[in-house]
């Protein structure tokens, strides 16, 4: 089971660093997990440039061409970020026992490593 889930903040640990032309310590929103892969799209981060064919709409607009996308990164190479800190930080789970409208329930809470702080 992956620690990460869409619209988790985290930030790159691995890689060229930002003088070098590369991603790491840059922070963004998981826009998806593609969980077979064991890969995740950030915002923001490993930018690639994608040629596509040029088309046209009904409307006569030109579709296509050239554009910068987000391309997928492992995601053993990105760590969540703690809330209090703003740091890269472990993930933990805990089971917690709510009660609702009387009805307690057992449920799985993440929370982060350095702080305790629930995410």
């Amino acid at each position: 089971m992956a620690n990460i889930k869409k619209g988790d903040l985290v930030q790159v640990i691995t890689g060229r660093t930002q003088a070098r032309g590369g991603d790491r310590g840059k922070q963004g929103k998981v826009i998806e997990v593609l969980t077979e892969r064991n890969r995740v799209i950030v915002e923001g981060v490993n930018y690639i440039t994608k040629h596509t064919r040029v088309g046209q709409t009904d409307r006569g607009a030109k579709t296509g061409g050239i554009e910068t996308v987000e391309a997928p990164i492992h995601i053993s190479n990105v760590a969540i970020v703690d809330p209090s800190t703003k740091k890269p930080t472990r993930v933990g789970y805990r089971v917690e026992t709510v009660t609702k409208n009387g009805v307690s329930k057992t449920v799985r809470v993440r929370y982060a490593k350095k702080s305790g702080k629930d995410l």
